[in-house]
């Protein structure tokens, strides 16, 4: 490996997951694909992320420390000091599956033509436990085409994408607050080939101290907004703020864990169909959230036939992006 030119940059922006990071870090390490740099961003985090990123003595790791601002400007201040042509986008409570970089290395090598290659991902609860797989709405770059701008086509810390198409469309959007990521591929795909792979790559660990949580949490103006930018591929600074406004707004333990005990509960009805332990979850939600309506509807929900709770999710998730 050449350490001034990996072919991999592992891009982790990284804010307060002292956790978690240790796992994340620990499954890039044992990758069968070995010629990448480990670009880990501290944005600022006050627990003990930097103590537990500096612990392994890896020359692939690099930190770089900001100032708290974000996870689009982490991301962005990622790119600047990214060495390799390919960025493999990850998150610092997630886990890589071992063949997952070199997958992705391998199909951008044969395919040149291509910008951007995701995949399907498992998903765990906080503690690590498995929930359900998730594919990507899309898998052919002809379909991801064909998506609508409110749907996201593909799970942001599975990607891997060519470096020099992201810094040319000016790297990731800070207005748009949770969804940099969305925004940025309806504002570059129409030009770019992209695709999915079916597989899962990554453990996506469901978190309640994440920034980004459940839409169905989200007041109306922030959906609206969000949506309408989507469409019109353009957010102004004055939506942003109005966004970071509200989302900051939600950044209590009451909110975060309430939506992620009631989203845990409907991916366990949804997508691994166990109406029992979705129970579980719900009630957690219940007790943190007492006054939420909706966490009693999704109780009473988990008692239907699985058929029919499908049709009330496709419908529900239409409305949603209207």
């Amino acid at each position: 490996m050449n350490f001034d030119t990996p072919k991999i940059t592992v891009l982790m922006p990284a804010y307060n997951t002292g956790k978690y990071i240790a796992d994340a870090i620990k499954s890039v390490l044992e990758q069968s694909f070995t010629d990448f740099e480990l670009l880990i961003v501290n944005d600022g985090s006050t627990d003990d992320t930097a103590d537990v990123i500096n612990s392994f003595t890896d020359p692939r790791i690099v930190m770089i420390y900001q100032d708290n601002k974000g996870v689009s400007l982490a991301l962005n201040t990622g790119l600047k000091y990214a060495r390799a042509t390919y960025i493999a986008r990850f998150d610092a409570d997630d886990v890589c599956h071992p063949e997952r970089l070199q997958l992705q290395y391998d199909f951008m090598i044969n395919n040149p033509d291509y910008s951007i290659i995701g995949s399907g991902a498992d998903y765990m609860d906080m503690e690590g436990t498995y929930l359900f797989t998730s594919t990507p709405p899309a898998f052919s770059n002809e379909d991801i085409q064909q998506l609508a701008p409110s749907v996201c086509p593909f799970m942001h810390p599975t990607v891997c994408y060519k470096k020099e198409v992201i810094v040319k469309a000016g790297g990731y959007n800070e207005y748009a607050y949770t969804y940099e990521d969305h925004f940025l591929w309806v504002s570059i795909l129409k030009d770019q080939k992209a695709c999915n792979f079916p597989q899962a790559l990554i453990k996506h660990r469901l978190n309640p101290e994440s920034i980004t949580i459940d839409e169905k949490w989200r007041p109306r103006k922030f959906l609206k907004i969000k949506y309408s930018t989507l469409k019109s591929r353009v957010v102004t600074a004055d939506e942003g703020t109005q966004l970071t406004a509200m989302g900051q707004k939600q950044q209590l333990r009451r909110v975060k864990h309430g939506a992620y005990y009631a989203l845990c509960a409907k991916k366990l009805l949804v997508n691994n169909f166990h109406p029992q332990k979705a129970r579980v979850h719900v009630a957690k939600a219940i007790s943190i959230s007492p006054f939420r309506l909706d966490n009693y509807l999704l109780y009473t929900v988990s008692f239907l036939p699985e058929k029919l709770i499908m049709w009330l999710h496709k419908l529900n998730s239409g409305r949603l992006a209207q």
